[in-house]
């Protein structure tokens, strides 16, 4: 087993149980506790957790962050002013696809009183707002939903994907960078948002301030596949420069009320 594919589960685990021992996450994954050990060494210097004495556990900031309720809740002023601009490119569209960030969310609740619009979906929250609707004809993408997760995960609606073709795919992530793009925590959710932009005409990126120059664990969409970035003007100016300079994208900075 390669080391992203390691390192993704060990953080699986701990998201699931929110601490692991040494001794039996290495009987389990079927790997030396040298070997675990070191891959601990390295996941507690990027900070996706804290060492302890025969295992590892959570920071407490990355507990609260995988709450959706938790994530709903911060920056929620910025957040909406995100979702404004969002929708303003919805117009005139048929089919779009928004992931299951809280940032999607913020969009999605101003789609309650939209008309005639299929919207395909890893949220579960996200899919239910919308069933309020009528007019709006809610798909779910099939996948694993995992212990206290609000998501769907995995590869599982792959192939109901490729039967759809959507004209916008709206996705956030856990950090973004210029270099790597937009990264998650989960190798399975990287893999599922790269499916759901290959069957968009244009993906468009939601980032709060807070995520940007941040990066996890594994590689989801790409700067280069990007079409629309939109933030808010708390973003670095010279980063968002660059991203338009350099990638070509057309950024868009909301004004938060």
């Amino acid at each position: 087993m390669l080391a992203p594919s390691r390192r993704n589960r060990i953080m699986q685990k701990l998201r699931e149980q929110k601490q692991i021992t040494v001794k039996d996450t290495a009987r389990e994954m079927n790997i030396s506790v040298g070997t675990l050990r070191n891959d601990l060494k390295v996941l507690e210097e990027e900070g996706f957790l804290t060492r302890t004495h025969g295992g590892a556990i959570l920071p407490k900031t990355f507990e609260k962050e995988f709450s959706f309720i938790s994530r709903s809740e911060t920056n929620i002023d910025e957040k909406r002013a995100i979702g404004k601009e969002a929708l303003k490119l919805i117009e005139g569209k048929n089919c779009i696809i928004i992931d299951a960030s809280s940032t999607g969310m913020e969009l999605a609740k101003l789609l309650l009183d939209y008309k005639h619009l299929t919207v395909i979906t890893n949220g579960l929250v996200t899919a239910q707002l919308l069933s309020q609707n009528p007019h709006i004809t809610v798909i779910i993408v099939g996948g694993v939903v995992r212990t206290g997760s609000s998501e769907v995960e995995g590869l599982l609606g792959q192939s109901l994907l490729s039967q759809i073709h959507a004209d916008l795919f709206f996705t956030s992530a856990h950090g973004f960078t210029s270099d790597l793009g937009m990264t998650e925590f989960s190798i399975y959710e990287a893999e599922l948002k790269k499916a759901m932009g290959a069957n968009a005409d244009q993906i468009v990126v939601l980032m709060d301030h807070t995520k940007i120059g941040r990066k996890s664990i594994a590689s989801s969409i790409e700067p280069s596949d990007i079409d629309v970035f939109i933030t808010s003007k708390k973003s670095d100016s010279t980063f968002l420069n660059y991203l338009e300079e350099q990638h070509q994208i057309n950024v868009v900075t909301a004004k938060i009320e």
